[in-house]
C-alpha cells in the first residue's frame, strides 16, 4: 500500500457543457477538482455565487406566522442570536487554585471575554467577574481574526491548590481552524509575554504546548518538512526550555508518517508527577508512553496494554477501558468494562485489577469522572442516563452506591478539583427541560456516611415555549433486525388516528452514527425556537457507528459495515412515516461532518424518503477524503480508497452515487473556508454535481468558523436562519 498521500493541486476550472458533470464511478476523473482550490479566485467566485443566491432565495421566504408576512430568516436569526448571546446562560468553569476560569461571548464581546470569579461570587445571581482577556480588544488592537481556542494555568510549584496562579498558555486561532497558535500570558500584568523577553510562543499549526515547569513545556507541532504525519498532524513530541530557540527544543519521541498524531502531557498532581507522550496510530488504536526524565537521555516506558485499550492513571490508581475483549493475569474483561487497579504493581507486572463496571446488551460507560478518592461513572441504559460512584473502604476493596437516583435527564459529572478535593459538579439536562448545574460533595461516602445533596448553583430559563410538548422513545427495527432507538420531540397525539386531523407534522431527523460519539438528550435551545415552537417535530436517532451501546455499537458500523448506519437511519425515517407521525414529503434529515456523510448517502441512497436534506461541513468525496487535510487520519473508519477497500467505500460515497434520471429532494450544502479539518471541497464540488444534473440544490460556505461552521454566535445565527427557512420553505409548507 502507498504512504504518499499529498494533496495535490486542483486542476483548472472546465468549461461549462451542456451535460450533467460528474465524476467517473471508478474515481479515475473528476470535472469539479477544481473547487479544491480553498482560497483560489476562481474557487470563490464560484462561492460567492452561490452564496448570495442562497441567501436571495431564503431571506425571501416569509414567516407564516407573522400577518404581515415578515422575512422567515431575519426573526429566525435575531431569536436564535438572542438565545445564543443571553446573559442569563450558565458559566461553565474550570477551577485553578482558589478561582473558577470561564470564557464568556455574549452580543457585547463576539469573540470573548477569558475571566474567573470565586466560588463564593459563582454562587450569586451576578457573580463578579475579574477580565483576564478580551479577545475583541486584541483583535482590534493587532488587527487579527483571533477566535478563542483555551488556556492552561502553570500550577504554582509547591502549591497545594492556592494562588498565585501567573502563567497562562493561551491558544488562539485565526477564523476557528483547527491550526492555532500557542502564546504565553502572565495574569498578574494581563498581558501577553513577547518572544524577544522569553515567552513561550508557538506558531500557528495544528498542535499543542504544554506546561512542565515555569522554564520547560511540551510542545508538539510542525517543525518544518517531514516534521508532520500524513494526516497533517504532529508527529515529534520535544522538550522546549526558556531561552532557546523552538527549532532548537530537545526531540524525545517521534511517531511514524502513517501515524495520526502525538500527544504529550505533564501531569500536575503533587506527588503523583508524571509525563505522558500517547502515539495515536489511529482513532481509538494508541500506544501510551510513560517519560522518565530524571534519566539523560530521557527514558521511555511503553505501558504493556493493547493498543485498542485506552488507559490513565490518577494518583496511585490506573484506569483501563478495553474496546476488545482483554485478557490479563488469568482474567478476561469484556470491551466496554472498566478496569481500575494500583499503576505501580500494574508496571511491575503484578497487576491486581477490579472491574468496576461491565457492560451488557442494553448498558454502556458513557463517561467517567475521578475525584481525588472517588470514581463516578455516568452509565447509559438504553441511551438513558443513571449515576453510581465507586470508593475504596479501610482494606482497599471498592464499594458501589448509586449516586443522585433522584436526577433524570442528561446527566453529565466533572470533578472541581481532582487533586484537592472529592466535590462534583453535576449537569442535568433534558431536551425540553433548561439545563441546571449542581454542586455535589461525595467526602461522606469516605467515612461511610451518604454525599451531601447537590446544591443547585445556577439554571437557566426557558428558551422556547413547551407547553405541550413531550420527549419519547422508540426503536425502529433496521434491516438485519437490530433495535434502533431514537427519541421524538413534539406535540402530544401526532401519531395514529390522531394523524388524519393534525396533518403530518414537518419532522427533522438528525443523526451522526460515527466514531464512538454518543447522542443524548440535551437542551433544544435555538432548536426548540426555531422549530419545535412554531409546529415542528424533531427526531434524534442513536445510529450504529456511535457509542451508544458502547464499542461494539461503533465497530458494527466500520469499513465494509458501513452501510449498516445508512440502513439504521433510513428504517428510522421509514419507523416514522409507518406511525404516522409524519410523511415523506414533510420528512428532513440533517447531518454534520461524518453526519453530512451520512445525510449525502441518504439524498443518494433513499431520494424517495425525504422531503427536504441539509448537508453540513461534510465528507462526500470518498475516494479522495483521504488525501485532503485530516482525511488520512479516518481509514480505520472508512477504509483506505487507494487499495481494493475502494470496492465497498465507493458503495457509501455520495459524490460517486450521483446519477442521472434520479429525482432529488431539494438540498442544502453549508461549510467553511476556514475548515482545515474536513476541506470544503467536499460540499463544494457535490453542490457543483447536483447542479449540473438540475437538481434543487443551494450552497453557503461560511468563510469563518472551522469545523463548526461559524466563529461568533451572529454567524451561528445566521447559518442556523438560512437552514430553518429552508425547511420551513419546504417540508414545513402545507402544499409540500
Amino acid at each position: 500500500m502507498s504512504t504518499a498521500r499529498p494533496e495535490s493541486s486542483a486542476p483548472s476550472r472546465p468549461e461549462a457543457a451542456g451535460s450533467p458533470l460528474l465524476p467517473a464511478a471508478d474515481g479515475s476523473s473528476d470535472p469539479h477538482q477544481w473547487l479544491e482550490d480553498v482560497e483560489g479566485a476562481d474557487a470563490l467566485a464560484w462561492v460567492r455565487e452561490r452564496n448570495a443566491a442562497a441567501e436571495q432565495e431564503l431571506d425571501a421566504v416569509r414567516d407564516p406566522a407573522d400577518p404581515e408576512g415578515a422575512p422567515l430568516a431575519a426573526t429566525l436569526q435575531r431569536e436564535i442570536r438572542e438565545i445564543l448571546d443571553a446573559k442569563d446562560r450558565i458559566p461553565g468553569v474550570t477551577k485553578r487554585g482558589e478561582f473558577l476560569y470561564n470564557f464568556w461571548t455574549d452580543a457585547d464581546h463576539e469573540r470573548g471575554l477569558w475571566r474567573r470569579t470565586t466560588l463564593d461570587s459563582y454562587r450569586t445571581d451576578d457573580p463578579q467577574w475579574d477580565v483576564l482577556l478580551d479577545v475583541d480588544a486584541l483583535n482590534a488592537e493587532e488587527g487579527e481574526d483571533w477566535v478563542w481556542h483555551g488556556a492552561s494555568l502553570l500550577r504554582p510549584e509547591g502549591a497545594a491548590g492556592g494562588e498565585p496562579y501567573r502563567r497562562a498558555l493561551v491558544r488562539l486561532s485565526h477564523g476557528g481552524s483547527d491550526a492555532d497558535v500557542t502564546r504565553e500570558f502572565d495574569l498578574e500584568t494581563r498581558s501577553f509575554i513577547p518572544e524577544a523577553d522569553g515567552g513561550f510562543v508557538r506558531p500557528a499549526a495544528k498542535g499543542s504546548l504544554s506546561w512542565i515547569d515555569e522554564d520547560t513545556t511540551w510542545v508538539s507541532t510542525d517543525f518544518g518538512e517531514g516534521t508532520t504525519t500524513l494526516s497533517g498532524y504532529p508527529r515529534q513530541a520535544r522538550l522546549w526550555k526558556r531561552g532557546t530557540a523552538l527549532a532548537e527544543a530537545e526531540l524525545v519521541f517521534e511517531a511514524d508518517e502513517t501515524d495520526m498524531s502525538v500527544f504529550v502531557a505533564h501531569d500536575s498532581t503533587p506527588g503523583w508527577e508524571r509525563d505522558w507522550i500517547v502515539q495515536m496510530h489511529a482513532f481509538y488504536d494508541t500506544t501510551l508512553h510513560l517519560v522518565d526524565r530524571e534519566q539523560s537521555p530521557l527514558a521511555l516506558e511503553r505501558i504493556d496494554v493493547p493498543r485498542n485499550l485506552e488507559a490513565s492513571a490518577h494518583r496511585d490508581l490506573a484506569v483501563f477501558s478495553p474496546r476488545s475483549d482483554w485478557e490479563v493475569a488469568g482474567s478476561v474483561y469484556p470491551a466496554g468494562s472498566l478496569v481500575v487497579g494500583d499503576f505501580a504493581a500494574f508496571r511491575a507486572g503484578e497487576p491486581e485489577l477490579t472491574m468496576l463496571f461491565e457492560p451488557t446488551e442494553t448498558t454502556s460507560l458513557a463517561d467517567m469522572t475521578i475525584t481525588r478518592s472517588a470514581v463516578v461513572l455516568s452509565i447509559l441504559e438504553d441511551v438513558v442516563h443513571r449515576l453510581e460512584v465507586h470508593t475504596r473502604d479501610g482494606d482497599g476493596s471498592w464499594v458501589r452506591r448509586d449516586l443522585y437516583p433522584e436526577l433524570s435527564g442528561s446527566l453529565a459529572v466533572a470533578a472541581v478539583d481532582p487533586d484537592e478535593n472529592d466535590q462534583v459538579w453535576v449537569t442535568v439536562t433534558g431536551f425540553i427541560e433548561p439545563t441546571r448545574l449542581l454542586l455535589g460533595d461525595l467526602a461522606p461516602l469516605l467515612e461511610g456516611g451518604e454525599p451531601t445533596e447537590p446544591e443547585l448553583i445556577k439554571s437557566t430559563p426557558a428558551r422556547f415555549e413547551a407547553e405541550g410538548l413531550e420527549v419519547t422513545q422508540h426503536f425502529a427495527t433496521s434491516d438485519d433486525g437490530t433495535r434502533i432507538p431514537y427519541f421524538e420531540i413534539g406535540r402530544a397525539g401526532r401519531a395514529g388516528d390522531e394523524k388524519e386531523a393534525a396533518g403530518p407534522s414537518p419532522t427533522l431527523l438528525y443523526g451522526y452514527g460515527g466514531f464512538e460519539i454518543s447522542l443524548t438528550p440535551a437542551y433544544l435551545g435555538a432548536i426548540g425556537k426555531a422549530w419545535l415552537e412554531r409546529g415542528g417535530t424533531y427526531v434524534l436517532a442513536n445510529i450504529r457507528g456511535g457509542g451508544e451501546y458502547g464499542p461494539r455499537w461503533h465497530q458494527a458500523a466500520l469499513k465494509q459495515n458501513r452501510h449498516r448506519a445508512y440502513e439504521d437511519f433510513s428504517s428510522v425515517a421509514k419507523d416514522l412515516i409507518e406511525r404516522g407521525v409524519t410523511d415523506t414529503a414533510h420528512l428532513a434529515v440533517r447531518g454534520g461532518s461524518n453526519g453530512g456523510l451520512l445525510t449525502g448517502n441518504m439524498l443518494t441512497q433513499y431520494p424517495e424518503l425525504f422531503g427536504a436534506v441539509i448537508i453540513q461541513v461534510p465528507l462526500l468525496d470518498m475516494k479522495r477524503y483521504s488525501h485532503l487535510l485530516a482525511g488520512n487520519s479516518w481509514m480505520a473508519e472508512y477504509g483506505d480508497p487507494d487499495t481494493e477497500d475502494w470496492e465497498f467505500v465507493r458503495t457509501f460515497s455520495p459524490y460517486h452515487l450521483l446519477a442521472e434520471g434520479t429525482e432529488y429532494p431539494p438540498t442544502f450544502l453549508l461549510t467553511s473556508t476556514r475548515d482545515d479539518r474536513v476541506h470544503p471541497g467536499h460540499a463544494r464540488k457535490f453542490a457543483a454535481a447536483l447542479e449540473s444534473l438540475g437538481a434543487d440544490v443551494r450552497s453557503w460556505e461560511n468563510i469563518e468558523g472551522g469545523h463548526g461552521g461559524a466563529a461568533t454566535n451572529e454567524q451561528a445565527a445566521r447559518m442556523n436562519a438560512l437552514m430553518y427557512a429552508f425547511l420551513w420553505s419546504t417540508i414545513g409548507r402545507n402544499d409540500a
